[in-house]
């Protein structure tokens, strides 16, 4: 990202998270219930682990923002760790501690456990997943509640549903993608969709399917096994040309795709139809371009996601994503102690059955990271305001083409 510099420190039981954000500009307000408010999402869901009976995420803004508004400074946050006080002789910074508690030897299947211990010289193994866990992203998701209100003052709307757990759901939902009926009813479904998933315990929006999905997750958790599942993630609201097709780099496609490839195991990413574009032929899957001097340039299907060309065209984002089943087994696999070299079970660190519906949370925290930097990179301003005029001239000069 070139204007927006994101930072997150801390361990999964060590005293508290800490995240920094810099680049958003002054003047934006900024509430604490709001960045709470998205914590609580990302805390939800059916087949979540006994950690989140512990925690109940909150976020304290540390420095960058004065009487509720930004001050353009670096904005810093602090979530503490409610299960510290279990932990505070294991994870302690002090030498005086050390061996307090046994070291973790045995490398678990699918985890960054072994690797990270080879690359970085560990033989505790404690030392990688502390960090490795998905415990960080609930910073990631409070630093991008910061970046979801810079959106909002542009009328950019993030959400997300899950569509798939295990083998309950749906491929993907072609009403998100060609209805027929214009941009704005395409914009509103996803953002509905959205809203229903809420209200469901698996973020699905829809009924039959979300009651699959629960009896999916409760059979494996019946087996002590895992399972993962398939989301989506919008945004509604973009303009046309974030992003650019004059560098690699510069292409938002890819920007997004490595921000949500980023958290714990997620395994693919696609937009629009994604893999299925391959199967079908190219006059059916071309999003044809429309003209009125109402909407302007526009669309009636978004089979591309709303890019091209590694820029927004104006149509709803839409990328969906694979996470995989997460590897922490209550019935521990086959692995190797990394110490003694013998042949073991598998450690087992406490863990969810499921996490999909957390996990689309996090990726909405994600794609606000990317489009708040193309958004800066695309308006600049060194406060709010001045980036809605930029912002607002550029969509005079749209009407004008």
């Amino acid at each position: 990202m070139d204007r927006l510099k994101i930072s997150t420190a801390g361990e999964s039981h060590g005293k508290a998270l800490i995240g920094i954000i810099e680049g958003i500009p002054a003047g934006l307000p900024i509430e604490t219930q709001d960045i709470d408010k998205q914590l609580r999402r990302r805390q939800q869901g059916h087949g979540r682990g006994g950690r989140m009976k512990i925690e109940q995420d909150h976020a304290e803004i540390l420095s960058g923002v004065r009487w509720g508004k930004t001050l353009a400074s670096p904005i810093a946050l602090k979530i503490e760790n409610r299960d510290w006080e279990n932990w505070q002789k294991g994870m302690s910074p002090l030498s005086q501690d050390e061996g307090s508690i046994d070291p973790v030897t045995r490398a678990r299947p699918g985890h960054a456990d072994l690797a990270g211990c080879l690359k970085y010289g560990f033989r505790d193994i404690r030392n990688v997943l502390e960090r490795s866990s998905a415990r960080e992203t609930a910073m990631r998701v409070a630093l991008g509640a910061v970046c979801r209100t810079f959106l909002a003052q542009f009328g950019i709307t993030i959400g997300s549903f899950v569509i798939r757990t295990g083998g309950a759901g749906k491929r993907y939902y072609q009403s998100a993608m060609n209805e027929l009926d214009g941009l704005k009813d395409i914009g509103n479904r996803l953002i509905a969709f959205s809203a229903k998933a809420d209200e469901s315990v698996v973020r699905c929006p829809f009924e039959e399917d979300a009651q699959q999905m629960i009896n999916a997750i409760d059979e494996a958790k019946d087996r002590g096994d895992t399972i993962g599942g398939v989301f989506e993630v919008f945004a509604v609201g973009l303009p046309i040309g974030l992003g650019s097709h004059v560098q690699w780099d510069k292409r938002l496609n890819g920007q997004l795709a490595q921000a949500i490839m980023s958290i714990q195991a997620v395994k693919g990413v696609e937009c629009g139809l994604g893999f299925d574009l391959s199967q079908r032929f190219g006059s059916r899957l071309m999003d044809e371009i429309l003209y009125s001097d109402e909407m302007g340039f526009y669309r009636l299907s978004n089979f591309a996601g709303g890019l091209e060309g590694g820029m927004t065209n104006g149509m709803p984002l839409l990328l969906r994503a694979i996470m995989k089943p997460i590897p922490t087994q209550r019935n521990p696999l086959n692995s190797i102690d990394i110490v003694t070299k013998e042949a073991k079970e598998a450690a087992y660190e406490r863990s969810d059955v499921c996490a999909v519906a957390a996990c689309s949370v996090i990726a909405e925290a994600m794609i606000a990271f990317v489009l708040t930097d193309a958004m800066l990179c695309k308006f600049g301003g060194d406060c709010i305001d001045e980036t809605v005029r930029n912002y607002k001239n550029y969509l005079n000069y749209l009407k004008e083409f």
